[in-house]
């Protein structure tokens, strides 16, 4: 029997193809799925890779046998699918496994107007509902319902799309700008070319085929080795701004124009400014901003300095939306590249958020690094993952290091905060690996690296 508890993650659904799912899986997944958010509609879309296609019928099948009618719009990056969720008001489905490699994919659920659905929220009870479904020997019978199975129909979707996004942020009035943008043969190929055209940008397109066995790289910005090629056309080519796109394009990385990578937390500042003023000239007194615990001190430094309130969450999606709809925000930000936004469904959208950058680079003269250079103060580690047996007793042996000093402050929101006057880090568990995460974070670099190797010679005693 397969281990569906191995297959069904945290926020999503997502596993090897055809090992650990298929699509009499997906048919499964799709009848679930209505039955569990008693959906009388629902919205399907799917990515470039080769078993999406499949995958994705197999799904609309399965919720049209239950009852629901399946809008189908066919080949379109995440955040493409929120926007269909948000405006048709429906429950969707995104087939994708976004930065993974191509024999993997997966399913992004929600409910209507975009709201995550994880394992609070709706996905346990897919799971156990498509387990009891399932015999010891992986055979799956799904007892029918006495309804009106639903209809299939075709909708496009990107135009709307784009059209939505672009009322979103005035890019008419900027400079030229020359950008380099590498799609990673990812959905970034096929949402680029509608959501940039007419616009005054100078677009040198790479890796914008369609091809979900990544021929070049993998698309996952995030690995430094992903964006070589990225960084090196825009110093050829002497481009203004580079941007990046994972495999399911909503993800956006920035780079600019020396070739340097611009900080995920520095755009969330950047962004976060530019909505601030957006939310003020609508008559809003004290937007908030959503920040998770592993974005720079930087964030919440430059959201109070514009007399705004941020708000500190625990890292993932579904803390992010959850906070915003509380606090109803007007922007979140994850050191991860994910971007949110309330007028985007409180949705996570990188093409919404490299129109802001761009937008505040072409609104003025100086070059990105020197726009950036407001929101990037700290020096910080990045991520490093290290592989342990005992997750919970070497951050323990961490905590005993710093427990007893004066001078730090502790806290547990999201695995183990440390805080000092002048640094800070964070030690979490992978939810789904052996790994311990480190992000550490100083003004002065060489505090940084001290208490990096500090803490990482702990770890991996």
């Amino acid at each position: 029997m397969r281990d569906l508890k191995q297959l069904v993650k945290a926020y999503d659904v997502r596993g090897v193809v055809p090992d650990q799912w298929d699509e009499v899986l997906s048919w499964a997944f799709g009848a679930a799925f209505v039955r569990v958010v008693g959906a009388s509609a629902v919205v399907v879309g799917h990515d470039m890779r080769p078993s999406s296609p499949s995958l994705s019928r197999a799904f609309a099948e399965g919720a049209a046998a239950s009852g629901a009618d399946v809008v189908e719009i066919g080949l379109c990056s995440t955040d493409q699918l929120y926007y269909a969720s948000g405006s048709l008001d429906l429950p969707g489905a995104m087939f994708t496994a976004s930065h993974n490699p191509a024999r993997y994919n997966g399913i992004k659920l929600c409910r209507a107007g975009a709201a995550p659905v994880g394992q609070d929220t709706g996905l346990s009870e897919i799971r156990e509902l498509v387990e009891s479904w399932t015999s010891a020997d992986g055979a799956v019978s799904v007892p029918a319902l006495d309804v009106k199975p639903g209809s299939l129909s075709r909708r496009d979707s990107l135009r709307g799309y784009a059209d939505h996004l672009l009322s979103l942020v005035d890019l008419t009035a900027i400079r030229p700008l020359k950008v380099v943008v590498d799609a990673g043969n990812g959905m970034g190929g096929h949402t680029v070319p509608t959501v940039f055209g007419g616009l005054p940008l100078d677009v040198v397109e790479m890796y914008f085929e369609l091809d979900g066995t990544f021929p070049n790289h993998e698309a996952n910005p995030l690995d430094p080795a992903n964006i070589v090629d990225l960084q090196a056309r825009v110093r050829e080519v002497g481009a203004d701004i580079g941007l990046a796109f994972d495999g399911d394009a909503d993800r956006c990385f920035v780079v600019d124009e020396k070739g340097d990578p611009v900080s995920p937390s520095a755009i969330t500042a950047l962004v976060a400014a530019r909505e601030i003023a957006r939310a003020r000239a609508q008559g809003e007194d004290n937007p908030t901003v959503i920040h998770n615990l592993i974005t720079s001190l930087t964030v919440p430094e430059v959201v109070r300095e514009l007399g705004a309130t941020p708000v500190r969450t625990r890292v993932g999606h579904s803390f992010i939306k959850q906070e915003m709809a509380v606090t109803d925000a007007v922007f979140g930000g994850e050191h991860s590249a994910h971007y949110y936004f309330r007028d985007f469904w409180r949705a996570d959208t990188g093409m919404l958020a490299a129109l802001h950058v761009l937008a505040a680079l072409g609104g003025q003269g100086r070059p990105l690094s020197e726009l950036t250079a407001a929101y990037d103060r700290y020096a910080a580690s990045g991520e490093i993952n290290s592989t342990v047996t005992d997750q919970s007793g070497r951050t323990d042996a961490v905590l005993a290091h710093y427990r007893d000093r004066q001078d730090v402050t502790v806290d547990t929101l999201d695995g183990v905060t440390v805080t000092g006057t002048t640094w800070w880090f964070n030690l979490r568990a992978s939810n789904t690996e052996p790994l311990l995460r480190l992000n550490v974070e100083a003004k002065d670099p060489a505090v940084m690296a001290e208490i990096r190797d500090t803490v990482l010679a702990i770890v991996r005693a």
